[in-house]
Parts: structure tokens; sequence; C-alpha cells
């Protein structure tokens, strides 16, 4: 007998060769045989053919099509038979369960929800491969190129089926090599380190960094142009990122290709007005540019921001600045002109944003100094978009416009993808006075999805502890004042102060920004803060430690004023710092004192960003009123503040007591230079160099303590320079950046006590 076939996937229709040839069937029945867990009227919907009704060959494959394309059998048979349409079906089986093996970089739970199988659903082949393929994918995403996904059916009895996903994780597929093509102004050294992605060090298994991730890439290239764009190369091009994977799939070669260009300096510096009636002469003051210095965006970007800010604040609205350049490529400078021009009267109709299921609205909306019904400034928009991504919260930040209701109403669409803002840590921690000790630290950046601040630490040594918790709100009553709170316990037994001393207090403050650069904290304190077991070990102590045994209360009220031009300026790592405080004691408790601090601080990179140099200068003063007596724990230390000594190693001592007790003094001050620079080696071991030169001293006693020491003693508390020198090992590792330091006393006291080595973890200044 001769039969008519079509088959799809595996499937067929089937027609006897009379009804074929006649190319047309009526049916007054269907019969439907071989399903076991899919109704037969479920079936029925899919076939769409009326009983009785004349239908053709194509109608009877248009209908097996849609029962096929259903995707819940493995076979379908359509088979007229006289009146009757007998249709044979092979059910694909249920999934019993869902399993994966080989995996132990993620759970099991966090799989399921990439896969769109479901247990106690019907079993798909194409499903199941579809599904091994995105596990594959987001294995790739997070850098393990080498990863095999296979999906593998177990059978059950009653036509169920367990899917298995065997995964081979393998491991993370590094950028073994990082290099640039066409750069002539700064190394391969110095461009690496621009870029968020590293080349794989001694250290591999533990930075994540060093992982190949596409996603990155784009985020070099921006890093990579600003980087130049920064330093005056405005026509800065990167013309290719090639990544080519090694044949075992272990790791990648990545290429820059860049066109550096030429170097420019601002030239001639101007602002002018095309607007009838608005004179530029007012706003030359605001001009951020520098004729004689190296060109970049960002002083053009905030002189637009302050101009037109101002004319804002004026009541005029609808007039941008806009920056025109003239090149001079003989001299390599860049004539700008900052015109002031009238645009289209545009209104913000309102701010949608989508994908925060965490942050409230109202934290990313802050950012926004435009409101709905504003006039439309689109760099305004974009200064806020800036701020949203620098909050740190989101992985992906996109902010864009659309027309609104009417031609002179826009609608902003701010687009944001969340990422984990809390950290725990469990660790060690070491000070090479206080030894080795247990460490736990938890941080929530953006606590509640409110943009707040929670920190807690707790730290435990053999004479040592300490633990603080400290909470911040950004925005206070949905203001630019930001509300701290922090609470603090301190327990510390030095080996050369021969006391042991207990704190325990609070601290809330309000800080709120005065200018650009500037912020103001004021603040109130209150502290319980304890001496005891004095010399307990000696034949004789320090009677000026003894007349301060004993536990004090204080209340304060004080003020810091800070300037950080790295808050505006062109490198987070360039620019000076200025901080002035100053406490005041006696509103309350047991002690009346005013207690003065300042720093400042300047750092720039040389010889094309390779070596750093550093200058620190502080210094603080410690007045005590109405008479009263200094204690040792409210006098400074010294410690840390000049390198080449021992905390308590240099200033005010009691040389009669047995153990030469340290006092501490009312004064300090020290100046701190350094360098830090490539010693050869990879960088992407994260080891750099350093020189460092430290002067200073700690003096100064109240009267009532200085009475009680001898001649010899008395000469301690005065004013003696003390200098070293030494050598720094930098090493930015995954607990953190380490620096060791090999140190030499060139200018000391004979009693003081120097260090020749000390292990302490980086700090910027």
């Amino acid at each position: 007998m001769s039969l008519f076939l079509a088959t799809t996937s595996g499937s067929a229709i089937l027609v006897s060769a009379p009804a074929a040839m006649a190319q047309a069937y009526r049916f007054t029945s269907v019969k439907v045989e071989g399903n076991q867990n899919i109704e037969t009227g479920t079936i029925l919907s899919y076939l769409k053919l009326k009983r009785g009704q004349t239908v053709s060959a194509a109608d009877l494959n248009d209908a097996y099509q849609r029962i096929a394309g259903t995707g819940l059998f493995q076979n379908v048979t359509l088979t007229p038979s006289g009146s009757t349409l007998i249709i044979k079906v092979t059910e694909y089986p249920t999934i019993g369960q869902i399993a994966f093996q080989g995996n132990s970089r993620f759970k099991d739970d966090e799989l399921k929800k990439i896969i769109k199988s479901v247990a106690h659903r019907v079993y798909s082949p194409t499903q199941a491969e579809s599904d091994a393929a995105t596990l594959g994918e987001f294995y790739r995403a997070k850098g393990r190129y080498a990863a095999i996904v296979t999906p593998r059916v177990i059978k059950r009895p009653d036509n169920r089926v367990d899917l298995v996903f065997e995964i081979q994780e393998g491991k993370t597929t590094e950028v073994q090599r990082l290099s640039f093509v066409g750069n002539r102004s700064f190394s391969d050294r110095r461009l690496r380190q621009v870029l968020a992605t590293k080349q794989a060090g001694i250290l591999h298994q533990f930075i994540q960094s060093d992982s190949y991730l596409r996603e990155r890439i784009s985020e070099d290239r921006q890093k990579l142009t600003q980087f130049y764009q920064r330093r005056g190369f405005i026509d800065f091009q990167i013309l290719d990122v090639a990544s080519e994977l090694k044949g075992n799939r272990s790791g990648f070669f990545l290429t820059f290709t860049v066109q550096e260009g030429q170097q420019y300096k601002f030239g001639n510096i101007s602002v002018s007005s095309n607007v009838e009636g608005l004179d530029a002469a007012p706003y030359r003051k605001l001009v951020e540019a520098q004729q004689g210095k190296l060109y970049s965006p960002v002083p053009i970007k905030d002189t637009i921001e302050k101009i037109e800010n101002q004319i804002a604040q004026q009541g005029i609205n609808f007039i941008s600045v806009d920056p025109k350049v003239t090149r001079h490529n003989a001299d390599g400078t860049l004539d700008v002109n900052f015109t002031l021009v009238k645009r289209a009267r545009v209104f913000v109709q309102r701010i949608d944003i989508e994908g925060n299921t965490t942050t409230l609205d109202r934290v990313i909306r802050r950012q926004f100094h435009t409101a709905e019904g504003d006039p439309f400034d689109p760099r305004r928009i974009q200064a806020a978009a800036d701020r949203v991504r620098a909050l740190d919260y989101f992985s992906d930040v996109q902010v864009t416009t659309k027309p609104g209701s009417s031609p002179d109403k826009v609608i902003v669409d701010v687009n944001v993808k969340e990422k984990p803002t809390g950290s725990l840590t469990f660790g060690v921690s070491y000070n090479i006075d206080s030894g080795i000790g247990a460490a736990i630290s938890f941080g929530e950046s953006n606590f509640l999805g409110r943009g707040q601040k929670l920190n807690f630490t707790l730290n435990t040594g053999v004479d040592n502890a300490s633990s603080s918790i400290s909470f911040t709100e950004p925005f206070l009553l949905g203001r630019n004042v930001a509300f701290g709170f922090d609470a603090f316990y301190t327990r510390q037994s030095y080996d050369n102060t021969y006391y042991d001393s207990r704190s325990v207090g609070l601290q809330p403050s309000l800080t709120f920004p005065i200018s650009n650069n500037g912020r103001l904290e004021l603040r109130y304190r209150v502290s319980s803060d304890r001496m005891n077991n004095i010399d307990s070990d000696a034949t004789t102590a320090s009677s000026v430690l003894k007349s301060e045994e004993g536990t004090k209360t204080s209340s304060s009220l004080g003020y810091t004023y800070s300037f950080d031009s790295r808050r505006t300026g062109l490198d987070p790592n360039d620019g000076v710092v200025f901080k002035f405080g100053q406490d005041f004691a006696g509103f309350g408790g047991d002690t009346k004192y005013i207690k003065t601090s300042a720093m400042t601080g300047a750092q720039t990179r040389i010889w094309n960003d390779e070596v750093t140099l550093r200058a620190t200068l502080e210094g603080g003063v410690l007045s005590m009123l109405d008479e009263q007596s200094s204690r040792a724990v409210d006098r400074y230390s010294g410690a840390s503040k000049i390198r080449g000594f021992k905390a308590w190693g240099i200033g005010p001592r009691d040389l009669s007591a047995s153990n030469q007790d340290a006092l501490g003094g009312n004064k300090y001050v020290s100046l701190r230079l350094e360098s830090e620079f490539p010693i050869g080696l990879p960088e992407e071991y994260g080891i750099t160099g350093g020189l460092f030169w430290d002067f200073g001293s700690v003096w100064g006693l109240n009267s009532s303590e200085y009475n009680m020491l001898d001649a010899a003693s008395q000469d301690t508390a005065k004013f003696h320079l003390r200098s070293a020198v030494g050598f720094s090992i930098f090493w930015t590792t995954p607990i953190g950046p380490l620096r060791f330091n090999f140190s030499k006393a060139i200018k000391k006291e004979s009693y003081d006590q120097p260090r020749s080595f000390d292990l302490t973890i980086s700090t910027k200044f």
C-alpha cells in the first residue's frame, strides 16, 4: 500500500493512499491513543478541526504541526481511517527531580534559578540542551571558560525521568598576558594599573579581577580613555581589543591597540555670551580651567556646571554653556571659549526608576537635582547619572530620555541593576605591638535599601580588644546632611607604658558640605576612660602615672573642617587634603580641655605616573583648662606618627621609674615624606617599593606633672626633634594592602625606643 508521509523532528503524519489522492477528508470522530498524562481534551484543543467539515491534506499537516509544536510528545501520528481520525502520540516523560553534579562554586538553588526546566513538568530534550547552554554561559560570565555542562536523563518507572546536569567547572580562565600596542607616553605597567582587569600573578587563586570577563572590557575601555583624556590626549582612541583564548581554554591573551595622538595644554580661556541682555563677565571667575595646565575634560565639565548653576540660581532658565575649542597643533594648546547660548524650552515631565528591587526610589531620586516640571538640562541629567553610579549600589546604571506627552516635555528613564552591598568578614588581625588576634567585621553600605551605612567590627587579642558599631544616614530628613552615630569600646595594654586602659563611649555627628571640596563635621563625644594596673610588677612606678589612676568621664563638643581636592580633581590619587579640628571638653564630665589637631597632605605622580610622591604634615595640641592635669590616656603617644620608633617610644618619660615609663605628651608634630615606585617585579604581583624620611617630636606636660619629675626626666618633656629613614615594601593582597617598613632612626634621644621593622595595613593620606 502506498502512503503519504510528512516528518518533522522525528514525528510523522500518516495518511492512507486513496485519501492522499483525494486530498480531501471528512471526519465524524477523532480517536486519541497513547496519551497517559496529557488529557485528550488538551490534545483536541490543539487539533482545531471540526467534525463533519471537509479538510485538506494541508489542513491535516497544520494540525500536526500544532500538536507536535507543543513540545509535549516524542512522536505524533495522524492516520485517517474512514470517517475517524486516529491520533497516536508518544508522550515525553515527566521530570521527577532536577539535580546538579560536579558543582562546588555555586549551590544547586542558585543554578535552578537559571534554567527553565521544572520538576513535575514534561521533559523536553530541546529545553534541557538550552538549559545546559545557559549554565555554560553563566560559568563563562564568572570567568570559567573551560566549564562543560552535559544534561543526562535517568529513567524512572511510570514514564518519569530525573534530569541531571553534569558540570565540569574547570578553573577560572585567567588573563595570562595583558599587553598594549601603540602606547608611547605610558608604560604597559602604568596602563595595567588603570584597568579593572588584571594580569594573573602569584595570587591568581585569590584575586578574581585577573579572570577574563567580557563585561569588564567595556569598563576597561572607558577607564583607559578617561585616563588619557585627563592627561591632555584628546584624540586618544582604542583601535582594537583582541582577546585570544589558549587552546586548552585555561587563559586569555588580551591586547589593547591604542592611538595616543598629540598631548595638549590649555591655551586662552574665555567666556562669551550669545544671549541678548546676558553679560558673560560675571561668570569668568567661575572658570576652573587654567592656561598652561594639561587639558582635561574635568575642569571643562566643572566650569559648565558652575556657570549653569549660577545662571539657574539667578532665575534665568534655558541657558546652556557651549564650550568651543580651537586647536593650535603647532604649540599643542587648546583655546576654550565657554559660550552662553539659548536652548529649546523643554521641561522634565517625570523621572521613571526601574530595576531597583531593594533600593528605595528616593535614594536614587535624590541624586537628581532636577525635579518634575523643571527645565530639562542634559548635562544635569548626566551628572545625576554619574552620582548614581558613584553610590556603588548598582552593577549597571542606564539613564536615557524619551519624548513626553507633548513636544516640550521629556521623560527621564533610570534603569539600574542592583548588586550585593554587604560584607561579612572573619579573619586574623596582626599588630606588631599587640600581636595576633581574631577579627570579625560586618559592613552594609545600603542598609535596608535606604542608602544608609552600618558597620560593626570586633577585634580581640592577648592584651588588647576593641569593638565598634557605626551608623550613617547620608541624607538626614531629606537634606544633604549626613548623620553619624558611633559607639566604641577599647582595652589596651602596652609593654612600654606599664598600665592598662579602657575606654567606652559614643559619638553622634552631623556632616554637611560647605563647598565643592569642603566638609564640616559637628560632633558630640562622651566616654568613660579608665587607667589601672599601673606598673603593678615594678618596684618603683612613675608618680605621674600613679596620680592619673582611676576612671574619668569626658564630655566634649567638636568640629572638623576638611578640604579634599580629590573630590572633584583629575585623579582620586592626586591632590591636596587639609583637615583642622577642635574638641572642647567640659560640657559635663570630669575633664576640661581643648584638643586641637591639623593635617595637610599632598600626593602626585611623576615620571609618566610611574613614581608616586607623598608628603603629610600634621600636629596636635592638648590644652587643659581650669588648671586641670592631663592624663596619659588623653595625651599623644606618637604611635604611627613617626616611623622608626615603637608606640610610646618617643616623648616625655619618667626616667626615675624602674621601667622608665612613657607618659605621652600634650603636643606633637610630624612630617612624613615618602615615595612609591616599581621594583622590577610584574605588577600583577601587587608588590612595589618605597623610601621614606620622617621627622617629628612629642613633647609637653602640664606643670603639675612636670614638677613631679627629676631634672633628667623633665628634659624628656622638652622639644627634641627625631628623624628616621627607611624603605618600604607595599603588597596588595586579598586580605588588604600590607606594608613592611624597614627603618633606622638617625636622630634620637638615648631613652627613645627605636624600631627597625614594622608591619602595618597601608593607608592613604
